[in-house]
């Protein structure tokens, strides 16, 4: 598909929201993201994206005005201040930026927005600040929307529910409509890894292949505080071993001829369990390159919702040139 659509994508992580918006027929004019790991794996990939140099990568001194009119501005808010996980701060969080994102959607008046986050942002909790945001957004002349997604139900084998926000200017909201689940089961995990789990040989991965029947669990990728690369807290370890997967790490290369026990999965394997392809490269050794896999927003959801938003900016477009 032709990028006849602009995009400013911000928090842009490992890419996983930009390439599935490039697929939806998005050309992106800049990236703004903060960790030199991200942008290194942007760069690799996509020579041709515009990603934020250093000192401009800090979303707080970015300036949106020489972008006013963008068609969709978008972005993977930091999700700590929302998750279970942390302390559910909110506003009181200093990662919190959905007051920057607001400020940006003022400076640059984009015809359409996309923000993703995790299930927490919707908790009762957090219901006045829900408000607040589509007041102020509201405001500015725009409809806000927001659902809950999960990634099995937009061609990834993996739970990973996840809240979308979208907001349309009034004149194109009408036009708007969230992507409905697609009517294809995701193939297990122990289907879709085969492949990589037998590459050096292993005698066993076919049996592992029937044991792990079952769609993934959330991938989880931390943060940098967090001391390596794991698949999560207790519970979900325990999820991950009911596939035969030992989730207490990750593993450099796939079990080789003569392995005995439950094997880990490799950053790749992760990758492909987020939706990834399997060209797609990340910078950095090990754990930096796992928590990027792991904080990815699936291309697969990013996709589907933004062909969605494309359509209805192009209805638009098409009701002007008839009119």
């Amino acid at each position: 598909m032709s990028s006849e659509l602009s995009s400013v994508e911000v928090c842009a992580g490992a890419g996983g929201q930009a390439l599935g918006l490039e697929q939806a027929g998005f050309g992106h004019e800049v990236l703004v993201e903060i960790d030199h790991h991200c942008r290194n794996t942007l760069a690799l990939n996509r020579p041709s994206w515009h990603v934020q140099s250093d000192e401009q990568a800090d979303l707080s001194c970015f300036d949106g005005r020489p972008y006013q009119g963008i068609d969709l501005l978008a972005g993977g808010l930091p999700c700590p201040p929302f998750s279970v996980a942390g302390k559910q701060l909110g506003r009181a969080d200093e990662r919190n930026l959905f007051p920057d994102a607001v400020r940006l959607v003022d400076e640059m008046r984009p015809r359409a927005l996309m923000i993703e986050n995790v299930r927490g942002f919707l908790d009762p909790v957090f219901a006045d600040y829900r408000e607040e945001l589509k007041a102020q957004l509201k405001k500015l002349g725009y409809v806000i929307d927001w659902r809950l997604l999960n990634a099995s139900d937009h061609g990834v084998s993996q739970l990973r529910p996840r809240v979308v926000i979208v907001g349309m200017r009034e004149e194109d909201s009408d036009k708007f409509d969230w992507p409905e689940p697609i009517a294809t089961e995701q193939p297990t995990v122990g289907r879709l890894l085969f492949d990589l789990m037998a590459a050096r040989g292993w005698d066993g991965a076919a049996s592992w292949m029937e044991q792990a029947d079952q769609i993934a669990p959330t991938v989880v990728g931390g943060s940098k505080k967090h001391g390596g690369p794991d698949l999560g807290p207790t519970r979900a370890r325990r999820a991950w071993a009911a596939l035969g997967v030992d989730g207490r790490g990750v593993a450099d290369l796939a079990p080789e001829q003569g392995f005995d026990g439950m094997p880990r999965l490799t950053v790749r394997m992760v990758a492909r369990l987020q939706g990834f392809p399997d060209d797609w490269q990340f910078s950095g050794r090990k754990t930096p390159a796992y928590r990027q896999v792991g904080n990815a927003f699936p291309p697969p959801v990013a996709r589907s919702v933004g062909l969605r938003i494309a359509d209805a900016l192009t209805a638009r477009q098409a009701y002007r040139a008839v009119a």
